[in-house]
């Protein structure tokens, strides 16, 4: 029975069960996580066909069954992989975009910023562009609306850059679709001890600035 003190509602705590679900979901999570990065370095080191759940599993120190509580099979978790390798490019786009920039400044942010993230997820994008061939029907064609809605946020931008004078294209979609193939070319050829993570993003806003004529100053 709720009391009032002073005039005041007494509240009780959070319930219980609202933290257990919490931290259940939390463990989830992490658990998922963890396949994913096992099945990832596998995947990138050895390739998708050469790599089986039972290799997964002894990675992980685990039993298939721990895998199959989260993923119905080995296709799936290459979906899930692919999916952050299109899907961090994407954000870091829409991220950079908010900034509220002049179109040519816009450009360099978002060509920076998706570089940066490229670089930092090259495993992710370099198992998508390599093993595309082998997701599920389903799941392949929901990744490739993903990849093409990257291209027309990006030539969105350069529509605008033409409007207001900053950028000289010809055409639009196919500037944004040569920008979006040069992230997962620095991808798939970034070896160690290359240049700096700076330097290729320098690199890269350089490129494009001279593809779109570098409006901006």
């Amino acid at each position: 029975m709720e009391q009032l003190r002073g005039g005041v509602k007494s509240h009780g705590s959070a319930h219980p069960d609202d933290s257990a679900t919490h931290f259940r979901t939390e463990i989830h999570e992490f658990k998922k996580g963890r396949i994913l990065e096992v099945a990832l370095d596998l995947f990138f080191t050895k390739g998708y066909e050469r790599t089986t759940l039972s290799a997964i599993s002894r990675q992980l120190g685990a039993t298939r069954p721990f895998i199959y509580a989260y993923f119905q099979n080995k296709s799936e978790i290459l979906s899930a992989i692919c999916e952050i390798g299109i899907s961090r490019p994407l954000e870091a786009l829409d991220h950079a975009r908010t900034a509220g920039l002049p179109a040519a400044e816009m450009l360099r942010r978002v060509v920076g910023d998706v570089t940066a993230i490229t670089i930092e997820n090259q495993a992710y994008i370099v198992v998508y562009d390599r093993e595309e061939m082998n997701l599920e029907p389903a799941a392949a064609r929901h990744l490739t609306q993903l990849r093409r809605e990257f291209d027309r946020r990006l030539e969105l931008l350069l529509k605008e850059g033409i409007k207001s004078g900053d950028f000289d294209v010809e055409n639009a979609q196919l500037t944004a679709g040569a920008i979006s193939g040069m992230f997962t070319w620095i991808a798939c050829w970034l070896r160690p001890g290359c240049d700096s993570k700076a330097e290729i993003m320098g690199h890269a806003v350089r490129l494009v600035d001279k593809m779109v004529k570098g409006g901006g100053g």
